[in-house]
This record gives structure tokens, sequence and C-alpha cells, in this order.
């Protein structure tokens, strides 16, 4: 990517700043064709953003913890107020209250941290889908113009479903926070669908599903519009909520990101 190019990510995180010396920050969504409301993924990648702003530039992510307080909307602005939490020599601790129309549709606490010397260890995993053995999905949901996704041969749904690779279309800055971004976006992707309990079926009329809340940590550099596999599991079920855990690989295997998200399905 040349430095003259701007990246679709890029143009989704521009703020305009409220005041020029606070910690607010405000962008009118865009309008995505017919969609109506505003993609979780999208709004928690936007506010990681804000935070990340008021950060030193050496601190990178290391995790994120959102919860989707109520939906959002198209065509609209969102304001999104950061809190100053704390400032260490490693570490920083950022909270974000994103308000639309004046009510909170989703509150963070984000970290970040200073990048240290120290042990580099991860478990060993059998890939649950091998890329070789996955195939072209064209249609997902609204994303197919932003991401390239290759599913199992059998996977026939309108969803992005698990296990699956995964890769922006367009190349993404080599900016540490704006693929971080990317990540956030991209991380919701999956966990819903694969929050049902196993011997439920998933087809678009099954009922109303939303995410409730989200959960990144950031262990490797991350590379956007490099094919990586996304492996999510359904660990709970009850009371209309499922819970669903995953983990982001490059292609050569080492764990990028780790998630969790709880999911409302009203089957």
């Amino acid at each position: 990517m040349t430095a003259s190019t701007t990246s679709w990510i890029s143009k989704l995180l521009r703020f305009d700043r409220v005041d020029a010396d606070g910690d607010v920050f405000r962008i009118r969504e865009p309008r995505r064709g017919a969609v109506e409301r505003l993609f979780g993924g999208l709004i928690a990648a936007q506010s990681l953003a804000a935070a990340g702003a008021t950060v030193d530039a050496g601190k990178l992510p290391q995790s994120l913890h959102a919860y989707f307080v109520r939906g959002g909307r198209y065509d609209a602005d969102v304001e999104f107020r950061v809190e100053r939490t704390r400032d260490g020599r490693a570490f920083a601790t950022r909270r974000v209250t994103a308000v639309q129309d004046g009510a909170v549709i989703l509150e963070m606490i984000a970290s970040f941290h200073q990048p240290e010397p120290g042990v580099d260890w991860q478990p060993g995993r059998t890939p649950a889908l091998n890329f070789d053995a996955a195939v072209t999905k064209t249609n997902v949901l609204d994303f197919g113009d932003l991401f390239e996704l290759r599913t199992r041969p059998d996977d026939h749904s309108e969803f992005a479903v698990p296990p699956f690779w995964i890769r922006t279309r367009e190349p993404v800055e080599d900016d540490p926070l704006v693929c971080a971004c990317t990540l956030t976006y991209m991380s919701d992707l999956g966990p819903v669908p694969a929050a049902l309990p196993p011997n439920v079926p998933l087809s678009a009329d099954l009922g109303f599903a939303a995410s409730l809340d989200h959960s990144i940590w950031f262990h490797r550099a991350f590379r956007p519009d490099a094919w990586h596999r996304y492996e999510v599991r359904s660990v709970n079920h009850n009371d209309s909520r499922g819970l669903a855990v995953g983990s982001l690989y490059d292609g050569a295997g080492s764990l990028v990101a780790s998630v969790s998200q709880e999911a409302l399905w009203r089957i």
C-alpha cells in the first residue's frame, strides 16, 4: 500500500474531535445499503480507535472488554467519550462510552501495553479447517465487499460460520492500532452463529440474535490482508444466552488473538 492510499477501515475510523483539547470524538456512520442496525464489530473498532487516540504511540492494544448496551443505526452521529483511567510506564487503561441520539450503545474498557521482552509460547493445535480444504464463500451477510472468506465445503448458510479463513480484500496500513481495529471489526463476524447449542441448526428465520458482550486479547502482530484462520466454539448455553470462545491464527499457526463473546439467542 502506498502512503497516499487510505484503506476502508481507516476511513471508518476518521473522527471529528468535539473539542480541541478534550477526549470526545464524533463519527457519522455511513449507510451500508439497506442495513439499518449498526454492526457491533464496527462500533467496537471505532471505540478502540478513540481510546488509542489518547494513548502514547509506543503502547499497543493489549485487550478490550465491551458491552453492547443497545442497538445503533447507520446514517447518524456516534459520540465516543474517552476516560483516561490510568497512564503507567508500561500500561494505559481507557474507558470508552459510545453514545447515539443521547443513549449509550456501547461501553468498553481497553488496555494498552508497551511491548516487553519475554517468553513467547502457545500450545500446539491441529487446525479445525485446513486452508486447502476450505472453499471460497461469495456472499456473507453485508460484508462480502470488505472481506474474503474460505469456509467448509458444506457451509451453504448466509452467515460466517467458524471455522473459516479470512482476510481483507484490500491492503490495510501497517499501523498497529489500525490493524488491531480491523481485527476487532472482523472478530465479531463468527461468534453469534457459533454461540448456538451444537444440536440447533442455523437458519435465517431461527429467531432473534444479538451480541451482548465481546472481549479480545491481542497476542501477536496482525496483518489484515493476509489469510488467518478463525476458530470459534460454543462452551455454554442457558437463559437464552450462548457463550462462545475463539482463536485467530495466522497462516503459520501462530495465535494472533483470543476472543470471547456471549450472544442472546431467543429461539
